[in-house]
Protein backbone atom coordinates (compact mmCIF):
# COMPACT_ATOMS: atom_id res chain seq x y z
CA UNK A 1 0.00 0.00 0.00
CA UNK A 2 2.58 2.24 0.86
CA UNK A 3 4.50 1.49 -2.55
CA UNK A 4 1.36 2.31 -4.47
CA UNK A 5 1.24 5.96 -2.59
CA UNK A 6 4.74 6.58 -3.88
CA UNK A 7 4.56 5.80 -6.79
CA UNK A 8 0.91 7.53 -7.12
CA UNK A 9 2.84 11.11 -5.46
CA UNK A 10 6.02 10.71 -7.42
CA UNK A 11 3.25 10.71 -11.14
CA UNK A 12 1.58 14.33 -9.22
CA UNK A 13 4.93 15.67 -8.65
CA UNK A 14 5.67 15.31 -12.63
CA UNK A 15 2.52 16.66 -13.35
CA UNK A 16 2.56 19.28 -11.19
CA UNK A 17 5.90 21.30 -11.83
CA UNK A 18 5.84 21.40 -15.86
CA UNK A 19 4.79 25.16 -15.30
CA UNK A 20 4.94 26.21 -11.84
CA UNK A 21 6.11 28.90 -11.43
CA UNK A 22 8.10 30.41 -14.70
CA UNK A 23 5.79 33.33 -16.17
CA UNK A 24 7.03 35.43 -18.70
CA UNK A 25 4.62 38.69 -17.90
CA UNK A 26 6.07 38.00 -14.14
CA UNK A 27 9.11 40.47 -14.08
CA UNK A 28 12.05 37.58 -12.26
CA UNK A 29 10.77 34.89 -13.70
CA UNK A 30 10.81 32.69 -17.15
CA UNK A 31 9.35 30.11 -19.58
CA UNK A 32 12.07 28.12 -21.09
CA UNK A 33 11.18 27.62 -25.27
CA UNK A 34 12.16 24.54 -24.98
CA UNK A 35 10.84 21.29 -23.73
CA UNK A 36 12.67 19.80 -20.76
CA UNK A 37 11.94 16.69 -18.50
CA UNK A 38 11.25 17.73 -15.45
CA UNK A 39 12.89 16.87 -12.17
CA UNK A 40 11.55 18.24 -8.68
CA UNK A 41 14.38 19.77 -6.51
CA UNK A 42 13.77 21.32 -2.86
CA UNK A 43 16.65 23.35 -1.69
CA UNK A 44 17.33 23.86 1.77
CA UNK A 45 17.91 27.90 1.46
CA UNK A 46 15.23 28.78 -0.10
CA UNK A 47 12.34 27.54 2.55
CA UNK A 48 10.10 24.67 0.18
CA UNK A 49 10.74 26.60 -2.80
CA UNK A 50 10.61 24.20 -5.59
CA UNK A 51 13.18 24.21 -7.82
CA UNK A 52 12.37 22.62 -10.87
CA UNK A 53 12.89 22.18 -14.62
CA UNK A 54 16.14 20.41 -15.01
CA UNK A 55 17.37 16.74 -16.00
CA UNK A 56 20.72 15.12 -15.53
CA UNK A 57 23.28 15.63 -16.76
CA UNK A 58 22.93 19.48 -16.96
CA UNK A 59 24.49 22.18 -19.34
CA UNK A 60 26.77 22.82 -16.40
CA UNK A 61 27.99 18.96 -15.56
CA UNK A 62 25.47 18.44 -12.85
CA UNK A 63 25.26 14.15 -13.14
CA UNK A 64 22.68 13.86 -9.75
CA UNK A 65 20.64 15.62 -7.61
CA UNK A 66 22.97 15.88 -4.53
CA UNK A 67 25.87 17.21 -6.59
CA UNK A 68 23.51 19.90 -8.45
CA UNK A 69 22.25 20.92 -4.90
CA UNK A 70 25.95 21.27 -3.61
CA UNK A 71 27.43 22.95 -6.60
CA UNK A 72 24.73 25.59 -6.77
CA UNK A 73 24.09 25.93 -3.23
CA UNK A 74 26.44 28.94 -3.61
CA UNK A 75 26.25 32.19 -6.22
CA UNK A 76 27.13 30.89 -9.74
CA UNK A 77 30.77 31.75 -10.92
CA UNK A 78 31.45 34.14 -13.68
CA UNK A 79 31.53 31.01 -16.23
CA UNK A 80 28.18 29.12 -15.26
CA UNK A 81 26.38 32.91 -15.53
CA UNK A 82 28.02 32.99 -18.92
CA UNK A 83 26.43 29.60 -19.64
CA UNK A 84 23.31 31.16 -18.50
CA UNK A 85 23.64 34.06 -20.66
CA UNK A 86 24.08 31.80 -23.96
CA UNK A 87 21.36 29.89 -23.02
CA UNK A 88 18.77 31.93 -22.87
CA UNK A 89 18.38 35.18 -24.29
CA UNK A 90 17.06 36.84 -20.80
CA UNK A 91 19.34 34.92 -18.77
CA UNK A 92 18.73 38.23 -15.73
CA UNK A 93 14.70 37.04 -15.81
CA UNK A 94 15.37 33.78 -14.90
CA UNK A 95 18.18 34.08 -12.26
CA UNK A 96 15.24 33.43 -9.65
CA UNK A 97 13.92 31.67 -7.08
CA UNK A 98 16.38 31.95 -3.96
CA UNK A 99 19.07 34.91 -4.30
CA UNK A 100 21.83 32.31 -4.02
CA UNK A 101 21.35 29.59 -6.71
CA UNK A 102 21.13 29.57 -10.23
CA UNK A 103 18.04 28.86 -12.63
CA UNK A 104 19.66 26.23 -15.24
CA UNK A 105 17.41 24.70 -17.61
CA UNK A 106 19.26 21.99 -19.47
CA UNK A 107 17.84 20.31 -22.66
CA UNK A 108 17.94 16.32 -23.86
CA UNK A 109 21.69 15.59 -25.27
CA UNK A 110 21.48 15.25 -28.76
CA UNK A 111 19.03 19.23 -28.75
CA UNK A 112 21.78 21.00 -26.77
CA UNK A 113 24.13 22.12 -29.23
CA UNK A 114 21.28 22.86 -32.03
CA UNK A 115 19.42 24.35 -29.51
CA UNK A 116 22.07 26.80 -27.68
CA UNK A 117 23.41 27.60 -31.83
CA UNK A 118 20.25 28.45 -32.90
CA UNK A 119 19.71 30.62 -30.04
CA UNK A 120 20.54 34.78 -30.59
CA UNK A 121 23.99 35.84 -27.81
CA UNK A 122 23.12 39.11 -26.36
CA UNK A 123 26.03 41.73 -26.16
CA UNK A 124 27.69 41.07 -22.91
CA UNK A 125 27.18 43.74 -20.22
CA UNK A 126 29.45 45.90 -19.09
CA UNK A 127 31.01 45.07 -16.15
CA UNK A 128 30.64 48.35 -14.46
CA UNK A 129 27.47 48.47 -14.57
CA UNK A 130 26.20 45.10 -14.26
CA UNK A 131 24.67 44.26 -10.81
CA UNK A 132 26.19 43.22 -7.91
CA UNK A 133 24.49 42.28 -5.11
CA UNK A 134 27.34 42.91 -2.90
CA UNK A 135 27.27 45.86 -0.76
CA UNK A 136 29.05 48.80 -1.56
CA UNK A 137 31.30 51.89 -0.32
CA UNK A 138 31.25 54.92 -1.00
CA UNK A 139 34.01 55.38 -3.48
CA UNK A 140 32.63 52.13 -5.44
CA UNK A 141 28.70 54.29 -5.46
CA UNK A 142 30.37 56.94 -6.69
CA UNK A 143 32.09 54.92 -9.46
CA UNK A 144 28.92 53.21 -10.30
CA UNK A 145 27.10 56.51 -10.79
CA UNK A 146 29.78 57.75 -12.76
CA UNK A 147 29.98 54.73 -15.06
CA UNK A 148 26.26 55.04 -15.80
CA UNK A 149 26.59 58.46 -17.07
CA UNK A 150 29.04 57.38 -19.20
CA UNK A 151 27.00 54.18 -20.50
CA UNK A 152 24.30 56.55 -20.93
CA UNK A 153 25.13 60.58 -21.53
CA UNK A 154 21.56 60.78 -23.78
CA UNK A 155 19.88 60.45 -20.43
CA UNK A 156 21.66 60.11 -17.28
CA UNK A 157 23.91 62.55 -15.36
CA UNK A 158 25.39 63.17 -12.16
CA UNK A 159 25.50 66.32 -10.03
CA UNK A 160 26.60 66.89 -6.46
CA UNK A 161 24.06 68.91 -3.49
CA UNK A 162 26.84 68.75 -1.38
CA UNK A 163 29.02 67.00 1.22
CA UNK A 164 28.59 65.46 4.56
CA UNK A 165 30.26 66.35 7.41
CA UNK A 166 33.82 64.28 7.09
CA UNK A 167 33.66 66.09 3.42
CA UNK A 168 32.04 63.20 1.34
CA UNK A 169 30.06 64.20 -1.61
CA UNK A 170 26.41 63.68 -1.97
CA UNK A 171 26.02 62.53 -5.41
CA UNK A 172 22.48 62.25 -7.07
CA UNK A 173 22.25 60.78 -10.86
CA UNK A 174 19.43 62.11 -12.66
CA UNK A 175 17.64 60.25 -15.75
CA UNK A 176 15.35 62.64 -18.27
CA UNK A 177 15.58 62.62 -21.88
CA UNK A 178 16.96 65.68 -21.33
CA UNK A 179 19.06 65.82 -18.49
CA UNK A 180 20.55 68.86 -16.56
CA UNK A 181 17.34 70.81 -17.39
CA UNK A 182 13.67 70.98 -16.55
CA UNK A 183 10.88 70.84 -18.98
CA UNK A 184 7.93 72.40 -19.46
CA UNK A 185 5.48 70.18 -17.31
CA UNK A 186 7.63 66.99 -17.15
CA UNK A 187 7.32 65.75 -13.19
CA UNK A 188 10.23 65.78 -11.19
CA UNK A 189 10.61 62.52 -9.10
CA UNK A 190 13.42 61.75 -6.22
CA UNK A 191 14.58 58.73 -4.35
CA UNK A 192 16.64 59.60 -1.15
CA UNK A 193 18.60 56.03 0.76
CA UNK A 194 20.90 55.69 3.52
CA UNK A 195 19.06 58.77 5.16
CA UNK A 196 20.04 56.71 8.44
CA UNK A 197 23.90 55.24 7.73
CA UNK A 198 23.19 51.80 9.20
CA UNK A 199 19.78 51.20 7.07
CA UNK A 200 21.71 49.85 3.64
CA UNK A 201 18.97 48.55 1.87
CA UNK A 202 17.45 51.45 0.08
CA UNK A 203 21.18 52.46 -0.48
CA UNK A 204 21.96 49.35 -2.45
CA UNK A 205 18.24 49.30 -4.06
CA UNK A 206 18.71 52.67 -5.58
CA UNK A 207 22.22 51.66 -7.28
CA UNK A 208 20.34 48.86 -8.72
CA UNK A 209 17.65 50.65 -9.98
CA UNK A 210 20.30 53.14 -11.29
CA UNK A 211 21.86 50.72 -13.46
CA UNK A 212 18.59 48.97 -14.65
CA UNK A 213 17.35 52.27 -16.21
CA UNK A 214 20.30 52.53 -17.76
CA UNK A 215 20.34 49.35 -19.39
CA UNK A 216 16.68 48.69 -19.97
CA UNK A 217 16.08 52.17 -21.76
CA UNK A 218 19.36 51.15 -24.55
CA UNK A 219 17.87 47.49 -24.61
CA UNK A 220 14.28 49.21 -25.52
CA UNK A 221 12.47 48.49 -22.67
CA UNK A 222 9.42 50.81 -23.84
CA UNK A 223 7.87 51.05 -19.92
CA UNK A 224 11.21 52.42 -18.78
CA UNK A 225 12.04 54.59 -22.71
CA UNK A 226 8.31 56.00 -21.47
CA UNK A 227 9.05 57.50 -18.14
CA UNK A 228 12.18 58.35 -18.69
CA UNK A 229 11.06 60.34 -21.99
CA UNK A 230 8.61 61.67 -20.20
CA UNK A 231 9.59 61.99 -16.32
CA UNK A 232 13.20 63.73 -14.86
CA UNK A 233 14.21 60.89 -11.89
CA UNK A 234 16.62 61.93 -9.77
CA UNK A 235 18.66 59.12 -7.20
CA UNK A 236 20.37 60.12 -4.32
CA UNK A 237 21.58 56.28 -3.05
CA UNK A 238 23.02 57.53 0.18
CA UNK A 239 22.26 61.14 2.33
CA UNK A 240 24.25 59.98 5.40
CA UNK A 241 27.47 58.09 3.74
CA UNK A 242 28.95 59.01 7.19
CA UNK A 243 27.00 56.84 9.34
CA UNK A 244 27.43 54.63 6.55
CA UNK A 245 31.36 54.46 6.32
CA UNK A 246 30.92 53.70 10.15
CA UNK A 247 28.31 50.99 10.30
CA UNK A 248 29.49 49.01 7.48
CA UNK A 249 32.74 48.40 9.52
CA UNK A 250 30.87 47.27 12.76
CA UNK A 251 27.85 46.22 10.96
CA UNK A 252 26.82 43.41 13.66
CA UNK A 253 25.95 46.64 15.80
CA UNK A 254 22.90 47.96 14.24
CA UNK A 255 22.83 51.44 16.01
CA UNK A 256 26.64 52.37 14.67
CA UNK A 257 26.22 54.55 12.57
CA UNK A 258 22.71 55.42 12.34
CA UNK A 259 23.41 59.19 13.05
CA UNK A 260 25.99 61.42 10.80
CA UNK A 261 29.65 62.41 11.85
CA UNK A 262 27.91 64.19 14.65
CA UNK A 263 25.82 62.58 16.00
CA UNK A 264 22.63 64.08 15.06
CA UNK A 265 19.53 62.10 13.57
CA UNK A 266 19.23 63.62 10.12
CA UNK A 267 15.21 62.55 10.25
CA UNK A 268 14.43 64.88 13.55
CA UNK A 269 17.07 67.62 11.87
CA UNK A 270 14.34 68.99 9.78
CA UNK A 271 12.55 72.32 10.64
CA UNK A 272 9.42 71.16 12.34
CA UNK A 273 6.75 72.62 10.35
CA UNK A 274 4.07 70.23 11.86
CA UNK A 275 3.81 71.97 14.85
CA UNK A 276 3.37 75.25 13.26
CA UNK A 277 0.41 74.02 11.36
CA UNK A 278 -0.94 72.47 14.92
CA UNK A 279 -0.63 75.76 16.37
CA UNK A 280 -2.14 77.46 14.30
CA UNK A 281 -5.20 75.07 12.77
CA UNK A 282 -8.04 77.24 14.49
CA UNK A 283 -6.75 80.68 13.16
CA UNK A 284 -9.15 81.59 10.25
CA UNK A 285 -7.34 81.26 6.91
CA UNK A 286 -4.68 78.69 8.27
CA UNK A 287 -2.93 77.60 5.86
CA UNK A 288 -1.14 74.00 4.90
CA UNK A 289 1.38 74.46 2.83
CA UNK A 290 4.67 76.64 1.71
CA UNK A 291 5.16 77.50 5.30
CA UNK A 292 8.17 79.21 5.93
CA UNK A 293 11.04 78.02 7.78
CA UNK A 294 11.41 79.37 11.74
CA UNK A 295 14.16 81.75 12.09
CA UNK A 296 14.99 79.94 15.28
CA UNK A 297 15.87 77.46 13.62
CA UNK A 298 18.79 78.60 11.92
CA UNK A 299 20.04 78.77 15.38
CA UNK A 300 20.04 75.18 15.97
CA UNK A 301 22.10 72.65 14.85
CA UNK A 302 21.69 71.62 11.54
CA UNK A 303 23.38 69.09 9.82
CA UNK A 304 25.16 69.99 6.56
CA UNK A 305 23.34 67.25 4.87
CA UNK A 306 20.18 68.37 6.25
CA UNK A 307 21.16 72.20 4.72
CA UNK A 308 22.23 70.45 0.93
CA UNK A 309 19.07 68.20 0.99
CA UNK A 310 16.85 71.21 1.98
CA UNK A 311 18.48 73.62 -0.38
CA UNK A 312 17.89 70.70 -3.13
CA UNK A 313 14.30 70.00 -2.31
CA UNK A 314 13.90 74.06 -2.86
CA UNK A 315 15.86 74.16 -5.97
CA UNK A 316 13.89 71.47 -8.09
CA UNK A 317 9.93 71.59 -8.26
CA UNK A 318 9.37 68.34 -7.08
CA UNK A 319 6.02 66.47 -7.22
CA UNK A 320 7.13 63.00 -5.89
CA UNK A 321 9.49 61.33 -3.47
CA UNK A 322 10.56 58.51 -1.92
CA UNK A 323 13.01 57.66 1.14
CA UNK A 324 14.17 54.37 1.76
CA UNK A 325 14.91 53.01 5.26
CA UNK A 326 14.90 49.90 7.28
CA UNK A 327 13.66 48.18 10.35
CA UNK A 328 9.91 47.69 9.06
CA UNK A 329 8.26 46.53 5.65
CA UNK A 330 5.72 49.30 4.98
CA UNK A 331 5.03 52.42 3.29
CA UNK A 332 4.19 55.18 6.13
CA UNK A 333 3.26 59.21 4.77
CA UNK A 334 2.54 61.95 6.82
CA UNK A 335 2.02 63.71 9.36
CA UNK A 336 4.92 62.01 10.83
CA UNK A 337 3.70 63.71 14.61
CA UNK A 338 0.59 62.95 16.28
CA UNK A 339 -1.31 66.47 16.81
CA UNK A 340 -2.05 65.53 20.23
CA UNK A 341 1.18 65.99 22.56
CA UNK A 342 0.29 63.04 24.67
CA UNK A 343 -1.49 60.63 22.37
CA UNK A 344 1.76 59.62 20.30
CA UNK A 345 -0.74 57.17 18.30
CA UNK A 346 -3.79 59.62 17.85
CA UNK A 347 -4.38 59.51 13.95
CA UNK A 348 -3.62 62.97 12.39
CA UNK A 349 -4.72 63.05 8.68
CA UNK A 350 -3.10 65.09 6.27
CA UNK A 351 -5.42 67.21 4.04
CA UNK A 352 -4.14 65.12 0.84
CA UNK A 353 -4.57 61.60 3.35
CA UNK A 354 -6.70 59.97 0.23
CA UNK A 355 -3.97 61.18 -2.04
CA UNK A 356 -1.39 59.68 0.43
CA UNK A 357 -2.97 56.18 0.72
CA UNK A 358 -3.33 55.90 -2.80
CA UNK A 359 1.03 56.58 -3.07
CA UNK A 360 1.93 54.29 -0.27
CA UNK A 361 -0.78 51.35 -1.71
CA UNK A 362 0.91 51.84 -5.52
CA UNK A 363 3.63 50.64 -3.42
CA UNK A 364 2.60 48.27 -1.23
CA UNK A 365 0.52 46.40 -3.90
CA UNK A 366 3.36 45.87 -6.34
CA UNK A 367 6.10 44.58 -3.74
CA UNK A 368 5.80 40.66 -3.39
CA UNK A 369 5.13 40.57 0.07
CA UNK A 370 4.68 44.35 1.80
CA UNK A 371 0.96 43.60 1.66
CA UNK A 372 0.58 40.15 2.80
CA UNK A 373 -0.80 40.38 6.67
CA UNK A 374 1.71 38.16 7.37
CA UNK A 375 4.82 40.51 6.59
CA UNK A 376 4.67 42.01 9.78
CA UNK A 377 8.50 42.98 12.24
CA UNK A 378 7.58 42.41 15.73
CA UNK A 379 4.32 44.39 17.11
CA UNK A 380 3.93 46.99 14.04
CA UNK A 381 0.58 47.75 13.98
CA UNK A 382 -0.50 48.28 9.84
CA UNK A 383 -2.86 47.45 7.22
CA UNK A 384 -1.45 46.31 4.19
CA UNK A 385 1.43 47.61 4.32
CA UNK A 386 0.23 51.02 4.68
CA UNK A 387 0.40 53.11 7.70
CA UNK A 388 1.16 57.13 8.77
CA UNK A 389 3.70 58.30 10.61
CA UNK A 390 2.61 59.13 14.17
CA UNK A 391 5.96 58.93 16.18
CA UNK A 392 8.70 61.84 15.66
CA UNK A 393 9.01 65.29 14.75
CA UNK A 394 11.01 67.35 11.94
CA UNK A 395 11.11 64.54 9.40
CA UNK A 396 11.90 64.96 6.02
CA UNK A 397 8.85 63.57 4.51
CA UNK A 398 6.49 66.37 6.79
CA UNK A 399 8.87 69.15 5.59
CA UNK A 400 8.66 68.25 1.72
CA UNK A 401 4.56 68.30 2.41
CA UNK A 402 4.32 71.40 4.60
CA UNK A 403 7.34 73.49 3.07
CA UNK A 404 6.79 72.81 -1.12
CA UNK A 405 4.65 71.11 -3.54
CA UNK A 406 6.46 67.98 -3.21
CA UNK A 407 4.49 64.82 -2.05
CA UNK A 408 7.02 62.40 0.00
CA UNK A 409 6.28 59.08 1.56
CA UNK A 410 8.98 56.76 3.36
CA UNK A 411 9.45 53.17 2.59
CA UNK A 412 10.68 50.57 5.13
CA UNK A 413 12.15 47.72 3.30
CA UNK A 414 12.53 45.04 5.63
CA UNK A 415 13.04 44.07 9.57
CA UNK A 416 16.79 43.54 9.26
CA UNK A 417 18.67 46.90 8.55
CA UNK A 418 21.68 45.12 7.82
CA UNK A 419 20.92 42.02 6.24
CA UNK A 420 23.66 39.66 4.55
CA UNK A 421 24.49 40.19 0.73
CA UNK A 422 22.82 37.10 -0.01
CA UNK A 423 19.27 38.85 0.19
CA UNK A 424 20.17 41.87 -1.48
CA UNK A 425 18.98 39.79 -4.88
CA UNK A 426 15.76 38.98 -3.29
CA UNK A 427 15.39 42.49 -2.49
CA UNK A 428 15.67 43.77 -5.86
CA UNK A 429 13.61 41.28 -7.29
CA UNK A 430 10.95 42.44 -4.77
CA UNK A 431 10.89 46.17 -4.80
CA UNK A 432 11.48 46.65 -9.05
CA UNK A 433 8.45 46.57 -10.08
CA UNK A 434 7.10 48.60 -7.04
CA UNK A 435 9.70 51.69 -7.90
CA UNK A 436 8.31 51.57 -11.39
CA UNK A 437 4.88 51.92 -10.45
CA UNK A 438 5.95 53.76 -8.00
CA UNK A 439 7.42 56.32 -10.55
CA UNK A 440 4.86 56.03 -12.92
CA UNK A 441 2.50 57.69 -9.99
CA UNK A 442 3.74 61.42 -10.09
CA UNK A 443 1.87 61.44 -14.23
CA UNK A 444 -1.86 60.97 -11.73
CA UNK A 445 -3.45 63.41 -11.12
CA UNK A 446 -3.43 66.77 -13.62
CA UNK A 447 -0.86 69.56 -14.55
CA UNK A 448 -1.14 72.65 -16.16
CA UNK A 449 0.04 76.23 -16.70
CA UNK A 450 -1.68 79.40 -15.47
CA UNK A 451 -1.11 82.66 -17.64
CA UNK A 452 -2.97 86.01 -17.80
CA UNK A 453 -4.69 87.49 -21.10
CA UNK A 454 -1.75 88.07 -23.00
CA UNK A 455 0.03 85.15 -22.64
CA UNK A 456 2.44 85.50 -20.12
CA UNK A 457 2.98 83.01 -17.64
CA UNK A 458 2.09 83.73 -14.02
CA UNK A 459 4.57 82.25 -11.14
CA UNK A 460 3.40 81.90 -7.65
CA UNK A 461 -0.22 81.14 -8.87
CA UNK A 462 -2.06 79.30 -6.04
CA UNK A 463 -3.72 75.89 -7.74
CA UNK A 464 -6.90 74.83 -4.89
CA UNK A 465 -9.24 71.73 -4.77
CA UNK A 466 -12.26 72.06 -3.35
CA UNK A 467 -12.83 69.78 -0.03
CA UNK A 468 -8.51 69.57 0.29
CA UNK A 469 -7.19 72.76 2.34
CA UNK A 470 -3.86 72.28 0.68
CA UNK A 471 -2.83 74.18 -2.51
CA UNK A 472 0.11 73.57 -4.76
CA UNK A 473 1.89 77.03 -6.85
CA UNK A 474 3.30 77.44 -9.78
CA UNK A 475 6.68 77.63 -11.19
CA UNK A 476 8.55 80.28 -13.20
CA UNK A 477 7.18 78.75 -15.69
CA UNK A 478 3.55 79.02 -14.38
CA UNK A 479 3.87 75.49 -14.99
CA UNK A 480 2.03 73.40 -12.25
CA UNK A 481 0.86 69.53 -11.07
CA UNK A 482 -1.30 68.86 -8.92
CA UNK A 483 -1.67 64.55 -7.35
CA UNK A 484 -5.00 63.63 -7.19
CA UNK A 485 -7.62 60.41 -6.60
CA UNK A 486 -9.64 59.23 -9.64
CA UNK A 487 -13.20 61.00 -9.34
CA UNK A 488 -14.83 64.34 -10.00
CA UNK A 489 -12.88 67.38 -8.60
CA UNK A 490 -13.49 71.26 -8.19
CA UNK A 491 -10.34 73.28 -9.30
CA UNK A 492 -9.48 77.00 -9.37
CA UNK A 493 -5.99 79.19 -9.81
CA UNK A 494 -5.50 82.51 -8.35
CA UNK A 495 -3.26 84.80 -8.22
CA UNK A 496 -2.90 88.21 -6.10
CA UNK A 497 -4.44 90.76 -8.96
CA UNK A 498 -6.05 88.45 -10.92
CA UNK A 499 -9.52 87.11 -10.82
CA UNK A 500 -10.09 83.27 -9.64
CA UNK A 501 -10.72 80.74 -12.39
CA UNK A 502 -12.79 77.61 -11.42
CA UNK A 503 -12.86 74.24 -13.51
CA UNK A 504 -14.84 71.19 -12.77
CA UNK A 505 -12.72 67.97 -14.06
CA UNK A 506 -13.37 64.25 -14.22
CA UNK A 507 -10.17 61.44 -13.22
CA UNK A 508 -11.01 57.95 -14.63
CA UNK A 509 -9.41 55.34 -12.97
CA UNK A 510 -6.48 54.53 -15.28
CA UNK A 511 -4.81 57.49 -15.81
CA UNK A 512 -1.66 56.92 -17.91
CA UNK A 513 -0.94 60.68 -17.98
CA UNK A 514 -1.77 63.43 -15.56
CA UNK A 515 -4.64 65.41 -17.29
CA UNK A 516 -4.44 69.11 -18.74
CA UNK A 517 -6.02 71.83 -17.30
CA UNK A 518 -4.96 75.09 -18.29
CA UNK A 519 -5.97 78.33 -16.97
CA UNK A 520 -6.15 81.76 -18.11
CA UNK A 521 -7.30 84.55 -15.57
CA UNK A 522 -8.06 88.40 -16.25
CA UNK A 523 -6.78 90.93 -14.23
CA UNK A 524 -8.23 92.85 -11.61
CA UNK A 525 -8.37 95.27 -8.76
CA UNK A 526 -6.18 94.38 -5.90
CA UNK A 527 -8.39 92.99 -3.07
CA UNK A 528 -6.47 94.37 0.54
CA UNK A 529 -8.44 91.63 1.87
CA UNK A 530 -6.66 88.69 0.08
CA UNK A 531 -3.61 90.14 1.25
CA UNK A 532 -1.71 87.90 3.63
CA UNK A 533 -1.05 89.39 7.26
CA UNK A 534 1.98 87.69 7.81
CA UNK A 535 2.96 88.29 4.47
CA UNK A 536 4.16 84.31 4.13
CA UNK A 537 5.55 84.94 0.65
CA UNK A 538 8.64 86.98 1.83
CA UNK A 539 8.96 85.16 4.91
CA UNK A 540 9.33 81.39 2.58
CA UNK A 541 11.69 83.50 0.49
CA UNK A 542 13.98 84.03 3.40
CA UNK A 543 15.89 80.78 2.76
CA UNK A 544 19.24 80.72 5.32
CA UNK A 545 18.38 84.64 5.97
CA UNK A 546 21.57 84.33 8.51
CA UNK A 547 23.57 83.40 6.05
CA UNK A 548 24.66 79.97 6.95
CA UNK A 549 25.62 78.96 3.72
CA UNK A 550 29.62 79.13 4.01
CA UNK A 551 29.79 77.44 7.17
CA UNK A 552 27.85 74.47 6.68
CA UNK A 553 30.55 74.39 3.85
CA UNK A 554 33.29 75.22 6.30
CA UNK A 555 32.12 72.44 8.81
CA UNK A 556 32.01 69.89 5.44
CA UNK A 557 35.21 70.99 3.79
CA UNK A 558 37.77 68.82 5.59
CA UNK A 559 40.74 70.85 4.25
CA UNK A 560 39.66 73.85 7.02
CA UNK A 561 39.47 74.53 10.75
CA UNK A 562 36.08 73.27 11.37
CA UNK A 563 35.01 75.97 14.76
CA UNK A 564 34.27 74.44 17.66
CA UNK A 565 31.51 76.73 18.51
CA UNK A 566 29.65 79.78 16.67
CA UNK A 567 28.72 82.83 18.42
CA UNK A 568 25.43 81.42 19.32
CA UNK A 569 25.87 77.66 21.03
CA UNK A 570 23.36 75.17 19.56
CA UNK A 571 20.88 75.29 22.23
CA UNK A 572 20.06 78.98 21.71
CA UNK A 573 17.06 77.95 19.49
CA UNK A 574 15.56 75.79 22.88
CA UNK A 575 15.44 79.57 24.45
CA UNK A 576 14.11 81.67 20.96
CA UNK A 577 10.60 81.26 20.40
CA UNK A 578 8.30 83.43 18.20
CA UNK A 579 7.16 86.34 20.65
CA UNK A 580 9.54 85.88 22.85
CA UNK A 581 12.15 87.97 24.39
CA UNK A 582 15.74 87.01 23.54
CA UNK A 583 18.10 86.01 26.57
CA UNK A 584 21.03 88.05 25.86
CA UNK A 585 22.22 86.98 30.06
CA UNK A 586 23.20 83.42 28.43
CA UNK A 587 25.81 84.93 26.21
CA UNK A 588 29.19 85.57 27.47
CA UNK A 589 29.76 88.04 24.96
CA UNK A 590 26.34 89.61 23.05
Amino acid sequence: MLLVLLVLLQLLALASCAPPRCDPAVRGSCSPSLSAKCTEMLLSYCDDMPYSDTVFPNLVGHRTREEAELKVYRRPENNQRNILRKALQEWRQCYFCCPVTVAVFSFPAEQDIEALDSMEVPPAEDPATSMKFVYHSNAQTNSILKTIEDRCPEIAKTYSIGRSLEGRELLVIEFSNNPGHHELLEPEIKFIGNMHGNEVLGRQLLIYLAQSLCSEYLQGDERIQTLVNTSRIHILPSMNPDGYELASQRYSMSEMGRNNAQNIDLNRNFPDLTSVVYNRRRQKGYRTDHIPIPDYYWFGKVAPETYAVMKWIRSIPFVLSASFHGGDLVVSYPYDMSKHPLEHNMLSPTPDDKVFKLLARTYAKAHETMSSENSRCGSSLRSSGVFPSLVFWSGMQDFNYLHTNCFEVTVELGCDKFPPEEELFLVWHQNHEALIDFMEAAHRGISGIVKDEGGNAIPGARISVVGIRHDVTTGENGEYWRLLTPGIHVVSASALGYTKAIKKVHLPQRMHTAGRVDFFLQKAPLDLDTLDPENVTDSYARFDPFNQYERYMLMADPSQNREERLEKPWWWSYFVLPGGTTPTWLLRHY
